[in-house]
């Protein structure tokens, strides 16, 4: 509770005792009485009017009503149907408990106010029309002062009459209430509490705001240090319209965007149901409700799923909590988790909440996807979808990060979430190692999602192709995801199954993953043979740079060992006997390319000595038709069987090996150049 200076205290006994001291009234009288729904007065003269206030009855009399109520006044003598013994006052904001005091002040009996009645009482006395005009003094007047005096310089009271004020809109919000309670809770956030004397904040029974256990009000200290968090709880008991009253003030008054995203993610948590996962946090929620059962009306009843209110009505609250939870969300990223607005993102697709403030939301997360955990991110497809989680959603989240990355490469002055948690990055790496924990999450992503049969190819390789190739620099998770789509997937067609091996490069494949490969039936044959043939290369340039490093290393002396030898013992088992078999296969294509050589050269020397008998014969015309005719039908054998080993050797894929041996092409082009 916040308290001031002794003018506080002054002027609550001030204000009271003016109330408590007004003796102008006609009719003499000890109090009330209730009896049953009644009201009577303890008088000997007898009542003369009745004021009907929903199920309540009072027995009261003109004179000391129309002293002081301008409303009466018009009611009682500007009235054509003569004179008038009965009054229903149905609409009068607080209800019978605010008339019960108005009418109590009338009669000049004593009238406590608090923090609990002020707010119904300031209403009432508006609406009866209680003002300096008929009386000085009057209750329009004591009740303004009351508010501006003791109310607003307390933190406890201005919550207190805040939580009061949900019953009474219009009138409230009209009387400048919620606006001027809003604006002094939102001064005391953001004091500096060094130079106030502090109690316990919250509820003036024995419910307390969480950390605020230890401080008793009957000890203050000015040297307590007091957490930046100390109103948090204070104001989540408010309701949504008035909870958004206050932190919008509160961000006026400067607050840290940090503690203004704190703030809205413990609201959520309490008001929204199902919203935390954690059982230890669904403890926490639910030692904080039954904390706070003393607090009735409002969102308790919405969120409590009470049997009797219709469901439509509670999704409409609830989605009006959450609607106006976006709109109050800071800007600034990590004000609030990723985590908090992908979860919100999930009931807002749930609820059908306007697709503007959807697509607000889906931004934001755009914004830290980097920091998503997979489970937040399997968001189920709520608008009738074939698929079961909702995979476009995925991909728009992928534009908007992009998007982002893309805005904020030329700002230096950025400070990311990798910066924050440790993360040892350069300026120029930041996006990249954004990027690069974005596509495990996606490589996760995608493998849980490819076990739903009605994902459709297309969709997969649009998610899986939407990074670029940078973001990873090793493929097995998005091989993972492969193999997943074709369990789940079996009767894809051989062109379906290469279009989606596309998705992965087999040179950033791991030993692990290319063994898995080199043995996997469900992927295509020539993706096994590319798994392969990668895989040859990364030997050949390690056994190649071991070679030259151990050249280099003149100054130690020890016995050269065989570095492929090495290599393949240090291997699993299973990898050597599948590099053994493909191996014998390349020694055998190599073979068959050297004698393919060979024979190109022999046939290259026939046909340089036939051009040299053809030179002859032109000058010797008498012998040409013999020697051309022996010569051609050499040629022409030769020929013949060149063609058919070509078309022997072309069933092994000569054509990759020569181009593996002479230039190293791309890995991507070489890909394509083969399907």
């Amino acid at each position: 509770m916040w308290e001031s200076e002794s003018e506080s205290v002054a002027g609550r006994e001030q204000y009271e005792n003016e109330v408590l001291s007004s003796n102008k009234h006609g009719v003499k009288t000890d109090g009330f009485e209730r009896k049953d729904q009644s009201w009577y007065v303890a008088t000997d003269i007898p009542s003369d009017l009745l004021i009907q206030v929903g199920d309540v009855s009072f027995y009261l009399h003109k004179y000391p009503l129309l002293s002081r109520s301008g409303k009466m006044n018009r009611i009682i003598y500007d009235s054509r149907e003569g004179e008038v013994n009965k009054i229903e006052l149905n609409d009068i904001p607080g209800g019978s408990d605010a008339f019960e005091l108005a009418a109590k002040f009338c009669y000049g009996i004593a009238v406590d106010l608090t923090a609990t009645n002020i707010s119904g009482l300031r209403c009432a006395a508006e609406y009866l029309e209680m003002t300096e005009d008929l009386e000085e003094g009057n209750l329009i007047f004591k009740t303004e002062a009351f508010l501006s005096y003791v109310v607003l310089s307390s933190w406890r009271d201005s919550i207190l009459v805040l939580k009061n004020c949900e019953q009474l809109s219009p009138w409230a919000e009209n009387l400048q209430i919620v606006r001027r309670c809003s604006e002094s809770l939102a001064w005391k956030a953001c004091a500096n509490p060094r130079g106030i004397k502090w109690a316990y904040t919250g509820k003036p029974s024995k419910i307390s705001s969480p950390r605020w256990n230890e401080i008793k009000e009957s000890s203050p200290s000015r040297n307590q240090q007091v957490p930046s968090d100390w109103w948090f709880e204070d104001v989540s008991i408010l309701r949504i319209d008035h909870f958004v009253r206050v932190i919008t003030a509160i961000k006026v008054k400067g607050m840290r965007f940090e503690l203004l995203g704190a703030a809205i993610m413990q609201y959520a948590t309490k008001w929204l149901p199902g919203f935390l996962k954690d059982e230890t946090e669904n403890e926490t929620s639910n030692n904080r409700d039954s904390n706070s059962s003393s607090w009735r009306g409002g969102l308790h009843m919405i969120i409590a799923a009470n049997k009797e209110e219709p469901q439509n009505v509670q999704i409409k609250e609830q989605r009006m909590i959450i609607e106006s939870l976006i709109s109050i969300i800071p800007p600034q990223k990590d004000s609030v988790s990723c985590s908090f607005l992908l979860r919100l993102l999930r009931m807002a697709n749930m609820l059908k909440v306007a697709p503007a403030l959807i697509t607000e939301l889906e931004k934001r997360v755009g914004m830290q996807l980097e920091q998503a955990n997979l489970v937040d991110l399997l968001i189920p497809s709520y608008n009738k979808s074939e698929t079961l989680y909702d995979v476009d959603l995925v991909q728009r989240l992928l534009e908007h990060f992009l998007v982002q990355e893309q805005t904020e490469l030329s700002s230096p002055s950025r400070q990311s979430f990798s910066d924050k948690h440790g993360y040892e990055t350069t300026p120029r790496g930041t996006a990249t190692n954004a990027k690069v924990r974005v596509a495990r999450l996606v490589d996760s992503y995608l493998t849980e999602v490819s076990r739903d049969r009605n994902l459709s190819l297309t969709k997969f390789q649009v998610i899986a192709e939407a990074l670029p190739e940078s973001a990873r620099t090793c493929d097995d998770g998005l091989y993972r995801a492969v193999d997943s789509y074709l369990k789940a997937h079996p009767t894809l067609s051989e062109h379906e199954r290469k279009r989606l091996c596309r998705v992965m490069d087999c040179q950033k494949l791991s030993i692990d993953a290319c063994m898995h490969a080199a043995q996997n039936e469900r992927l295509p044959l020539r993706i096994v043979v590319q798994v392969l043939f990668s895989e040859q290369i990364k030997i050949s340039n390690a056994i190649a740079n071991n070679a030259l490093k151990e050249t280099n290393e003149s100054s130690y002396h020890q016995p050269m060992i065989s570095t492929r030898k090495a290599l393949l013992e240090g291997t699993p088992q299973s990898f050597q006997e599948g590099w053994s078999t493909a191996k014998k296969d390349i020694n055998t294509l190599k073979f068959e390319l050297e004698s393919m050589k060979a024979k190109y050269l022999e046939l290259q020397t026939d046909m340089e000595n036939l051009q040299r008998q053809f030179d002859k014969m032109s000058k010797q015309k008498q012998s040409s038709s013999s020697a051309w005719t022996s010569g051609w039908k050499k040629l022409g054998s030769k020929l013949t069987k060149m063609t058919t080993e070509n078309h022997e050797i072309g069933s092994h894929q000569v054509t990759n090996t020569i181009a593996g041996d002479q230039t190293r092409k791309a890995p991507r082009r070489w890909r394509n150049s083969i399907s």
